[in-house]
């Protein structure tokens, strides 16, 4: 699973921030995709903080659907847009 290998990768450079990026396709509001985008961002800091990586090291940033992985039209659904990035060491987070 891939937020297994995250939680592996920490393990291998511990006491780094880590950034949660959270996005969205365009098939809802600008408003729904930021909020969709922090509740994405909470799955996957839960899983982190459960797996035992501290939750202070840990920032998050919903994108909405700004940054797609795939250019869209306002209302297509694309999957690849639908993720949440993990970027550790300097510069990620806080």
């Amino acid at each position: 699973m891939v937020l297994d290998t995250a939680v592996m990768a920490y393990g291998a450079c511990t006491n780094v921030p880590i950034m949660l990026a959270g996005y969205a396709d365009r098939s809802g509001s600008d408003a729904y995709n930021v909020g969709l985008s922090e509740r994405r961002n909470q799955a996957v800091r839960s899983y982190l903080v459960g797996h035992g990586i501290p939750g202070g090291a840990i920032s998050t940033h919903a994108f909405g659907e700004g940054n797609p992985r795939v250019p869209t039209a306002d209302g297509v659904r694309e999957l690849q847009n639908r993720r949440v990035e993990i970027t550790y060491g300097p510069g990620s987070g806080r």
